[in-house]
C-alpha cells in the first residue's frame, strides 16, 4: 500500500482551507484519511502553515511519498531539510499586529464647528440667487 502525505480541501468555493494529511494514495482528494498533520489556509495574509514536525518526519521516515503542493510547505517549514540532513532554511514571516485605527471622535475632536454643515443646500442656494436677482430688477 503507497502511502501520500497530501493537502485535503476545505472550505467555500473562493475561501479554501487545506488540510495535510496522511492518506492511501488510492483515495480521493477529500476522501478518508489516515492521520491529519497540519493546516494551510493559503487566503491569509501571510499564509497560515502549520505543520506537525514529529508527525511529518516519521511518515516521511516510514516512506510516505509527499505531493508537489506538500514537499513545497515541508521546504517553507524546514521539516523536508531536517528529513534529508541539509541546512534549514530562514524563517518564516509571521505577520504584524495591524495599528489600531483612530476613532471618528478623535480624528474630529480639534475641529470647532462640530455638527456644523460646510456647504450650503443647493435648494437654499437657489433661493438666495432668484432673491437677489429680483431686487436687482426691481431696483433698475
Amino acid at each position: 500500500m503507497a502511502v501520500k502525505i497530501k493537502l485535503k480541501r476545505l472550505g467555500k468555493i473562493r475561501s479554501p482551507h487545506y488540510r495535510i494529511v496522511v492518506a492511501d494514495s488510492r483515495t480521493r482528494r477529500d476522501g478518508r484519511a489516515i492521520e491529519e498533520i497540519g493546516k494551510y489556509h493559503p487566503t491569509y495574509n501571510p499564509s497560515v502553515i502549520e505543520v506537525d514536525a514529529d508527525r511529518a518526519a516519521y511518515w516521511l521516515s516510514v516512506g510516505a511519498q509527499p505531493t508537489e503542493p506538500v514537499l513545497a510547505i515541508l521546504k517553507k517549514t524546514g521539516d523536508w531539510q531536517k528529513f534529508k540532513g541539509e541546512p534549514a532554511p530562514a524563517p518564516l514571516l509571521v505577520a504584524a499586529p495591524k495599528p489600531a485605527r483612530p476613532s471618528f471622535e478623535a480624528l474630529g475632536s480639534d475641529d470647532d464647528n462640530k455638527g456644523e454643515a460646510i456647504t450650503q443646500k443647493k435648494k437654499a442656494e437657489k433661493k438666495d440667487e432668484a432673491a437677489a436677482e429680483t431686487a436687482e430688477s426691481t431696483e433698475a
